[in-house]
């Protein structure tokens, strides 16, 4: 599917999104599945551009966050109407992408990730997972590594009330060690910061339950519904309707609260 159908089909999928509770938009160009290939910044740019500016046109309030790790691609999103930058790589793979979010005054999330070539293992029916990822201490791990990206959007001088971190759930990590991390999510929390996740159909939860991704409703649901309990205040989520339901019922347990963190 290319250009008009395209955008018309990413502004019907957004208008679901909305009426079924979605309160911010990514929006990327580039898969980060295991296994898949990188695209340059001309063609990702080709990509979400257009889309970009056919929501934005179609929902001119929306928040939109441009997934991407590489500066020319946030640069023309943030001058296209987006908001925030979503990079997979906390600022490590292109530090330079600091000053384009301090340049645009934009929220920076900064996610873990320590994935390495031929790391992943694919099969069939359920996907790419990562294997042999060593940790010292995986908690502990993650944590310097959160604060050494923190410390790399300090020097390009994004404020701290801009800095939103995720643990990078199903990123460079193992069945277990992804388990361990939703468990402790919280020790992640103690950083500071506002805390996105990511669970929505991974992996870890394919391999948990030996179900494909489009079986993998309510083991998403069941992992949303711990991460909001350990300290989660964004979830980024597949099935809007049914994880809007789920993040309300958490909050109203959890935070005592209606709104949904979806």
């Amino acid at each position: 599917m290319r250009g008009e159908d395209a955008c018309q089909a990413a502004v019907s999928q957004v208008e679901l999104f909305l009426h079924e509770g979605a309160d911010i938009l990514d929006i990327g160009g580039e898969s980060t599945r295991p296994g898949s290939r990188p695209v340059s910044p001309a063609e990702e740019a080709d990509r979400v551009l257009p889309v970009i500016t056919a929501v934005l046109n179609a929902f001119p309030d929306v928040l939109i966050s441009i997934d991407t790790y590489k500066p020319s691609v946030a640069h023309q999103a943030l001058e296209a109407g987006a908001a925030w930058i979503n990079d997979i790589w906390g600022l490590r793979a292109n530090p330079e992408l600091g000053d384009v979010a301090a340049e645009f005054n934009a929220p920076v999330i900064l996610m873990h990730n320590r994935l390495k070539p031929g790391s992943a293992e694919l099969e069939a029916r359920l996907g790419g997972r990562y294997v042999g990822t060593q940790y010292d201490d995986l908690i502990q791990d993650i944590r310097d590594d959160l604060m050494g990206s923190v410390a790399l959007a300090h020097k390009m001088n994004i404020p701290d009330e801009h800095i939103i971190l995720d643990p990078g759930i199903g990123f460079g990590k193992t069945v277990p060690q992804n388990l361990e991390l939703v468990d402790r999510l919280d020790e992640i929390k103690d950083l500071g910061y506002p805390l996105l996740v990511g669970p929505s159909r991974k992996s870890f939860i394919g391999y948990t339950l030996d179900l494909p991704p489009d079986e993998r409703v309510e083991g998403t649901a069941a992992a949303v519904a711990l991460c909001i309990d350990r300290g989660a205040d964004i979830v980024r989520v597949h099935d809007v309707g049914v994880m809007t339901r789920v993040a309300r019922m958490t909050d109203a347990v959890v935070r005592r609260a209606g709104s949904a963190s979806t």
